[in-house]
């Protein structure tokens, strides 16, 4: 199953959904400001994206600065917890398919992982 973790605030993220809905195949859209992703989920994606923690933090968001997450010194645990606490820190969309993810910037990356 595929599935996107979505806000519809955010035009990469509706890109990436139109193309979802373009290529016919059914998918699951999870609009994760409304239902956070578990710490468990975060180090699912994490690990199906291949990034670190730190790579799927947004920066430009008042938590981001709040929660002081720039401190080189926090450890991945501590910046999973922030994200699944504080779901705005998020990239987004994040699309999931075949055991891989993707972070849909520009929204046509989701395509490399349909196929």
């Amino acid at each position: 199953m595929i599935r996107i973790y979505h806000n519809n605030r955010c035009s990469k993220s509706r890109g990436a959904l139109a193309l979802l809905e373009q290529q016919g195949k059914p998918f699951e859209v999870v609009h994760y400001l409304e239902t956070p992703p578990t710490i468990a989920e975060l180090k699912t994606l994490l690990s199906q994206l291949g990034i670190a923690a730190r790579q799927l933090l947004r920066t430009g968001e008042d938590e981001y600065r709040q929660l002081k997450l720039d401190d080189p010194s926090l450890d991945e645990q501590t910046l999973i917890a922030a994200m699944s606490k504080h779901p705005r820190l998020i990239e987004r969309p994040i699309v999931v398919a075949n055991g891989k993810a993707v972070i849909g910037r520009p929204p046509e990356r989701v395509l490399d992982i349909l196929s």
